[in-house]
């Protein structure tokens, strides 16, 4: 399947290791052009080289911590000097700390919401001037299935996640006449070493999908990477 991609420019967030690079793999491996970005320089730079040894398009790293506003502005800015825009966005964070209710005062709501919501926010804010102009862009969140089945001692990653899918959604029907694609993917528990090698494949070609041009009907959708684990209907 052509995806489309080769030629368009890809940030990955959280891209080092995990599902992140994964997604960054797949990206790159369809012939886009690629930023990935850490907090971790040793962990971002081996990634880097590894992806560039296959890669048929540039492979871009910068480190940034996304929690906080200059780490965001660094990235993007980085970003737009090597390659002049970004087509595809991928955001991704580590997940909140677990505790019930009472184990998280607001400082820890306040990091949650910096790390989980704000990074997406503002590296979304970043990139859409730019994709409204060129009129195409894909917008990925990864989140987690807890926006769709809660479960006990992830209040943080609930509650975060769920109020950046209902962002994806607004933002979906905001831009869907310009191009442009808003969707969040949810992925599933990795408990053993067989299902994460599982999830982060299928998550990677469910990303590359969402990101091509198959996929520009497809759009305000939150889509879990579970093995069937959610049973809602809906």
């Amino acid at each position: 399947m052509d995806t489309g991609l080769k030629g368009k420019v890809a940030l990955v967030a959280a891209a080092s290791k995990g599902l992140g690079r994964a997604v960054a793999e797949g990206l790159a491996a369809e012939g886009a052009s690629l930023a990935i970005c850490a907090r971790g320089e040793s962990d971002l730079a081996s990634t880097r080289e590894a992806i560039e040894r296959t890669a048929t398009a540039p492979v871009h790293a910068v480190a940034g911590d996304l929690s906080r506003p200059e780490g965001i502005e660094t990235v993007v800015r980085s970003t737009l000097e090597r390659f002049g825009r970004v087509d595809v966005l991928v955001t991704n964070a580590g997940g909140p700390p677990v505790g019930m209710f009472e184990a998280h005062d607001w400082n820890a709501w306040q990091r949650a919401v910096e790390l989980t919501l704000r990074s997406a926010v503002e590296l979304t804010r970043a990139v859409l001037p730019g994709m409204r102009e060129r009129k195409w862009g894909r917008v990925l969140h990864i989140t987690s299935l807890t926006v769709n089945q809660p479960i006990d001692g992830l209040m943080l990653s609930t509650s975060i996640r769920s109020a950046l899918t209902g962002f994806s959604r607004t933002l979906a029907n905001e831009v869907a006449g310009e191009g442009i694609t808003v969707n969040t993917i949810l992925p599933g528990f990795m408990n053993t070493e067989r299902v994460v090698e599982l999830n982060q494949a299928e998550l990677a070609a469910l990303a590359v999908f969402l990101a091509s041009e198959r996929a520009s009907y497809i759009t305000g959708q939150s889509i879990a990477v579970d093995g069937g684990w959610i049973r809602a209907l809906l």
